[in-house]
């Protein structure tokens, strides 16, 4: 009696555990159809895009290995200018504006709710509005003629005898780039760092000065930054995605690209000059295949300092 009891028990058992099972695939089915139809999709096209030639108007013709080939061996600007000037921007702007959001999330956990929600959203606001600013007022800013504010400024003080053009000469523009870049790098992960601080138990705090913790910055290294784990961690992917999908800045601000002698020609903008101006789409494919490369290696990095064990 006892075993057909034991054998009852099972069978409900299974039972309800495909029932949890059915539930929870019809829960994860919509997220699961957008990743197919926006990500997974789009990537296999590009893929094997790559390996084509393809003009948009005629069928695309199968070229092997010919675009990655053409990419790394002929395709001077690219190795010359695009990628020193992608890797250079990606490791400013992505730990410079990761560093900056902690900082900034870090203080404003320390003041008032109501003060600190009115900052946040001030801090915030760049990341949603970045293009309109840099359309209208950072391009005032910097403008090349004598009504550029910091024209204006410098030919005041007569540091200048004429007008410098700030956003048509590679002597200012990267830099240029990578200041509104930092400005504007407030965004999600911004706000993610902010929950995660004030989600933290304050009883581990007290439990550490208790036990010899002596200063502001062992609470961070010791508490803080240990107990956020996932919060950095999505941090850190944001800021990496950001850094490498950021050249619409430079094609704002000089309003062509490619950008003036390539001084602000980052891969999206690379990518874009063949995919839309020439209408290369394979080798444009190619070279969106390697820019996931890289930021795929970029976010295994992240997942090394900020992820689990268990992951």
């Amino acid at each position: 009696m006892s075993m057909l009891f034991s054998k009852d028990d099972r069978y409900k058992r299974n039972v309800r555990e495909k029932r949890e099972g059915r539930q929870a695939a019809l829960l994860l089915l919509p997220y699961a159809l957008l990743f197919t139809l926006f990500i997974l999709v789009p990537v296999t096209i590009a893929i094997g895009l790559s390996f084509t030639y393809f003009d948009v108007i005629n069928k695309p013709t199968f070229t092997g290995l010919m675009n990655y080939i053409y990419l790394f061996t002929q395709d001077t600007v690219f190795m010359k200018k695009v990628l020193p000037n992608t890797f250079l921007y990606a490791l400013i702007v992505g730990p410079g504006g990761y560093a900056i959001s902690f900082l900034l999330a870090w203080m404003l956990s320390q003041i008032q709710a109501i003060p600190r929600t009115i900052i946040s959203l001030a801090i915030y606001t760049p990341s949603m509005v970045g293009q309109v600013f840099i359309g209208v007022v950072w391009k005032s800013i910097f403008s090349g003629d004598q009504r550029g504010i910091v024209n204006n400024i410098l030919l005041e003080l007569n540091i200048i005898d004429t007008p410098i053009q700030f956003l048509l000469t590679k002597d200012y523009f990267m830099q240029i780039m990578i200041l509104i870049s930092l400005w504007s790098a407030m965004g999600i992960g911004f706000l993610a760092m902010i929950s995660g601080i004030l989600n933290i138990n304050e009883e581990l705090y007290e439990a550490a000065y208790v036990d010899g913790m002596k200063n502001r910055f062992q609470e961070i290294i010791y508490i803080t930054i240990p107990s956020m784990k996932p919060q950095m961690l999505f941090g850190a992917v944001m800021a990496i995605v950001n850094a490498f999908n950021m050249g619409w800045i430079g094609v704002t601000l000089s309003g062509a690209n490619p950008t003036p002698e390539y001084a602000g020609q980052l891969i999206t903008n690379h990518i874009d000059d063949y995919g839309f101006i020439r209408y290369e789409m394979g080798y444009a494919a190619a070279v969106s295949v390697m820019l996931l490369i890289i930021v795929y290696l970029f976010n295994i990095v992240a997942h090394k300092f900020f992820g689990s064990k268990d992951e």
